[in-house]
């Protein structure tokens, strides 16, 4: 796992729906118009997806191991759905929160998501919900929705602002008043009509789920115990809840609307297979070793259930991590006897090498991580380059500049790839590709104005019309 490669997405649907919000109102309704964005930023899994994140940003968690987990988890339902699993991005989301959610073609996971559930079918159910937000076209018909309130609203203010200068022209307090009272209405009404909306989106992607869920043979059995939980959540909050002020459907509503079908399913029995039981393990162990702590990797070591790999797992990565790198390696050799065939763990051994100023000796591991690795990871090819270039050895650096180069083939947004593969270029003399790797960075950095500057420089060392010429161009002539 990577936790420096990270860097901020910004939808553009939500932008532009935050936007438009804001567009609508005056001084008095921009808390609700606040409010609301808040409500329907994400459409998600569950309720709290938050609207920070769709303003500021979410942090990318970028690892081969849980990136491959969660891939087959959803590329079965992705066909189920009518999907092209190529056309679909999947993200990890550095956020300890339960949640999950679409944007654009993208399906956000977030890490609390995968570490609070104990099955694979937990979060393959919570998965499959998303899927049916992205199948059934929810966020262009949510901006439809949105452009049908603006109206409300916009009718609403208009005659609202019309009332309030009539009453303080004649300096009537009362009619005044009520112009202000059309104002707040107004949005009331839009926000109860928006939100009766994505409450009905909600359990359209719920009923989704179950379709995808029994054309894939698993069960919705996760399902249920996802919203259970939710349930019991909001119970322990206390206090009462406005149902017709929620975006999401309440737990115990969407816990009765499918638990029939749910228990009718002839799946509803099918457990999870043990490898993938303890492949789910392993991620959620590696997830509270690096971004939990010591004392959330202990509870999870202690929890019940879990498998003794992922202990001796999350063992291994704690002492890497919070103790002794050194100590850290019998752990993971152990590790590899018992699954010799398991990519991530030769990966592993190869990151705590690297990390601990033995890049040499981290080749071997990494390459033999790529061998075994089934789904084709670009990172893993990445950081075989990475430990190729930091050995320093010249030998290693057309190697180094091989690998990097296959791994951002198939993965271009690995920024830490490309701003190895300047290094790589720059000690093998090669500075256009070296100014042209670091316009890359840039590109997929977010800083399109130094990523510009980069690809100027590079182009006028390259000859015209070559491939890397043309991609700099690419980049001179992007527009937000």
């Amino acid at each position: 796992m990577d936790r420096s490669v990270e860097f901020t997405v910004a939808d553009a649907l939500h932008q532009k729906l935050f936007n438009e919000v804001q567009g609508t109102c005056q001084l008095k309704n921009r808390i609700i118009a606040l409010w609301l964005v808040l409500a329907m930023a994400f459409t998600s899994a569950f309720p709290d997806s938050g609207y920070a994140q769709g303003r500021r940003g979410i942090s990318l968690i970028r690892d081969a191991e849980i990136e491959a987990l969660m891939w087959e988890y959803s590329i079965p339902l992705f066909k189920a759905a009518g999907l092209r699993p190529g056309a679909i991005e999947i993200m990890i989301v550095g956020d300890q929160q339960f949640n999950a959610f679409v944007a654009g073609r993208r399906v956000f996971i977030n890490t609390g998501a995968i570490l609070d559930s104990k099955t694979p079918n937990e979060l393959i159910g919570v998965i499959a919900h998303e899927i049916g937000h992205l199948a059934g076209g929810h966020q262009q018909r949510l901006a439809d929705q949105l452009a049908r309130a603006k109206i409300v609203s916009g009718i609403a203010t208009l005659l609202g602002v019309g009332v309030l200068a009539a009453g303080a022209a004649s300096g009537n307090r009362q009619v005044a008043g009520a112009g202000g009272g059309i104002v707040a209405g107004g949005s009331r009404l839009a926000i109860r009509g928006l939100l009766r909306y994505q409450r009905g989106e909600e359990s359209a992607a719920d009923r989704a789920a179950l379709k995808y869920l029994a054309k894939t043979g698993q069960s919705a059995r996760g399902l249920l115990t996802t919203f259970s939980g939710f349930a019991e959540n909001l119970n322990l909050q206390g206090g009462r809840v406005n149902p017709y002020m929620q975006s999401h459907p309440l737990p115990r509503d969407r816990i009765a609307s499918l638990k029939k079908a749910v228990k009718n399913s002839k799946y509803y029995n099918r457990k999870d297979k043990p490898s993938l039981q303890e492949r789910h393990d392993l991620a959620r162990a590696k997830i509270a070793a690096y971004l939990g702590g010591r004392r959330n990797l202990a509870s999870l070591i202690r929890q019940k259930g879990l498998s003794p790999l992922a202990r001796q797992y999350g063992e291994a990565i704690g002492l890497y991590l919070y103790g002794s790198p050194k100590n850290a390696i019998p752990k993971i050799n152990a590790l590899i006897r018992k699954r010799p065939n398991n990519a991530y763990f030769h990966e592993m051994k190869g990151e705590i090498m690297l990390r601990s100023g033995k890049p040499a000796a981290a080749i071997s591991p990494f390459r033999k991580a790529v061998k075994l690795d089934r789904g084709r990871s670009g990172f893993l090819r990445v950081e075989l380059g990475q430990a190729l270039l930091s050995s320093g050895r010249k030998t290693n650096i057309k190697p180094a500049i091989a690998e990097l180069r296959k791994g951002l083939a198939r993965d271009p947004s690995l920024i830490i790839g490309h701003r190895y593969l300047a290094r790589a270029y720059q000690k093998a003399g090669n500075t256009p590709l070296a100014l042209l790797s670091s316009a890359e960075e840039m590109f997929w950095s977010g800083k399109i104005a130094n990523a510009k500057n980069f690809a100027n420089r590079a182009q006028q060392k390259l000859k015209r019309g070559s491939p890397g010429w043309l991609r700099a161009q690419d980049i001179i002539s992007y527009k937000k």
